[in-house]
């Protein structure tokens, strides 16, 4: 399994960092007790040589600091990537499913995410799921809820099938945006920073950050070099004079420190992120557009959002008291700080939504990738416009390879099917397997079938209604809602239309007489899909509908006194029945 050796190339590197970092903290170590060292000698009545070491030895020490940041950030990277691994081993030995199930998607009124299991565990959505970002997260729920354009499916297909082959270029993806710790409300507090304008400083102030440090240089450079205290005494006085500029500007610096607070940590993953999407080459029109859209009149997303970066970081630097006297008496150094950061909000604020969409963008197409490189047995199929659905050897998706019964279907122009068979003979399996892989090839991913050719469709459901007593409803009741809603839907389209066993909360001759009017009313709309039922009467109504109406069903066998279920889709009504002889196999009467 390709992803045990992933994990043991991650794991080399990751100790090879590990042991450099701690190497690299020794050396920090010893560099500053170098340095400590050396200055209490000089202050002893050393010479300057030892003050110059010790000037070696701090410098060494500031560049050890960089390199072991440096080194951390690999080091957190390789980490995550080791656990990327590990979850996916986990994954596909069934050992668990580590996934966020994005259970806060669940919709009861959608039209088939609750029936089709999308959503919360075990869920469709889990199983696909390899996001990390708040948005991605929300761009893989959204996608999953409403079929894309014919033209899109073919697009997205296309980029699945690059990104399938990426998978260390996925991994390192799905790495740097985990490290991000992204949530919606870090999310939210990018989007609020970057929505929020600010006015620019005055222009006299600006001319003043510039005017006031340069006199204050050339003061001080007279004053060292001229033993006049005239010039002493103006260089103290432009030194005070920049800190009292800088302390005007304290409240609205402060402002900023306390924004960038929220917003330090996933700004630099996001640079991150975006710097390995534009160095990597892309053939397919999808990627390539996506990629593009991080490059605009400003320039690379990456050195934007790379150079918003160092702001944010310089900003902070105010909270350093001793650090930013210095600078600021001399340089006025956070006054240009906070220049810089309102140039930046007003010149590239209003792309972050666009960056962040793309991230998203790009996690929905490698969670769906990565779907298809787990699943290298299943197509993508062709896209028709002629409302025809062909599978071969179709089965359900979630379900093991060494359990899954395949079974080949077509649909043809408003065909539909009534589908019969005992309790647990698979109808409802069936249903879903029909219902999720259309929804699968609606997305652009691949299906588990061993071909397919079919129109993509909405798909509409009813196979999971309950009571509500919040809303006094009855189950009933919200049954022929949803009938009903499924009925006004297909008024303005052709759906794919899954249900299963109706009316259940009615008498039997209701029942009977009501389904065969649903699917009279199905048929009108010219609806194509499949109505799962136990009511052998409804199967005479194919008649009506002659080569429109087909009857299949799944048959049970009794072999050595024990129920059989095949699970193979055939022609016609079922015969075989379940139910009487497994309660009294159970001694139930």
């Amino acid at each position: 399994m390709i992803y045990i050796q992933l994990k043991e190339k991650h794991s080399e590197e990751y100790l090879r960092l590990n042991k450099k970092y701690n190497t690299i903290s020794f050396l920090r170590l010893l560099s500053i007790l170098v340095f400590i060292t050396l200055a209490y000698l000089y202050f002893q009545g050393g010479n300057f040589l030892l003050l110059g070491g010790g000037l070696i030895s701090l410098i060494i020490f500031i560049f050890l600091i960089r390199f072991h940041e440096q080194i951390k950030r690999r080091k957190d990277i390789q980490e995550k990537l080791i656990a990327v691994n590990e979850d996916e081993i986990s994954y596909l030995n069934g050992e668990s499913i580590p996934f966020e199930n994005g259970h806060e998607f669940i919709n009861h009124n959608h039209f088939c995410s609750f029936d089709l299991d999308f959503f919360d565990k075990k869920s469709l959505f889990q199983n696909l799921n390899r996001t990390a970002t708040f948005l991605g997260k929300e761009k893989l729920a959204n996608i999953l809820l409403k079929k894309l354009s014919n033209s899109d499916i073919r697009t997205n297909q296309k980029a699945v099938k690059e990104l399938a082959e990426k998978i260390e270029w996925r991994q390192y993806f799905l790495a740097l945006a985990r490290l991000s710790e992204d949530t919606k409300e870090k999310h939210n507090n990018l989007v609020n920073w970057a929505d929020e304008q600010e006015n620019n400083l005055p222009k006299a102030l600006i001319i003043v950050s510039y005017l006031l440090p340069l006199l204050f240089l050339v003061s001080f450079a007279l004053a060292v070099f001229n033993p006049d205290p005239l010039f002493k005494n103006i260089a103290s006085a432009l030194f005070v004079c920049n800190l009292l500029v800088t302390f005007s500007q304290l409240k609205k610096i402060k402002k900023e420190i306390s924004n960038s607070d929220k917003i330090l940590k996933p700004i630099i993953q996001y640079a991150l992120i975006i710097e390995n999407i534009e160095n990597q080459n892309f053939t397919s029109e999808k990627l390539s557009s996506l990629k593009k859209g991080l490059t605009n009149e400003s320039g690379s997303a990456y050195l934007s959002v790379k150079k918003l970066s160092a702001i944010v970081s310089n900003m902070h630097s105010v909270q350093n008291v001793m650090g930013s006297i210095f600078v600021n008496g001399i340089f006025l150094y956070h006054i240009h700080i906070l220049n810089n950061l309102y140039n930046w909000k007003n010149e590239h604020s209003k792309n972050i939504k666009q960056w962040l969409e793309i991230i998203a963008a790009f996690e929905v197409l490698n969670s769906l990738a990565n779907f298809s490189f787990n699943n290298p047995e299943f197509v993508f199929p062709e896209i028709n416009e002629n409302h025809q659905i062909k599978f071969q050897g179709l089965g359900h998706p979630l379900i093991k390879s060494v359990k899954r019964v395949c079974n080949d279907v077509y649909f043809d122009n408003q065909d539909f099917i009534i589908l019969t068979g005992s309790n647990m003979s698979g109808k409802s399996t069936f249903l879903r397997t029909l219902g999720v892989n259309m929804v699968l090839a609606g997305i652009g991913a691949p299906v588990c079938a061993a071909a397919a050719n079919l129109h993509p469709l909405n798909v509409i459901v009813s196979m999971r209604q309950s009571d509500s007593l919040s809303d006094g409803e009855s189950y009933f009741f919200a049954e022929v809602k949803r009938l009903k809603q499924i009925i006004g839907k297909l008024e303005n389209e052709i759906c794919f239309v899954l249900l299963d066993e109706i009316l259940k909360g009615t008498n039997s001759d209701d029942k009977q007489t009501g389904t065969i009017e649903v699917i009279r009313k199905i048929m009108s709309k010219k609806a194509i899909g499949c109505i799962a039922t136990h009511d052998l009467e409804v199967c005479q109504l194919v008649h009506d509908y002659k080569d429109k109406l087909y009857n299949k069903c799944f048959e049970v066998e009794i072999i050595n006194n024990d129920l059989s279920f095949d699970y193979r889709l055939r022609d016609g009504i079922c015969k075989n029945k379940s139910a009487t002889f497994l309660m009294k196999k159970m001694e139930i009467f």
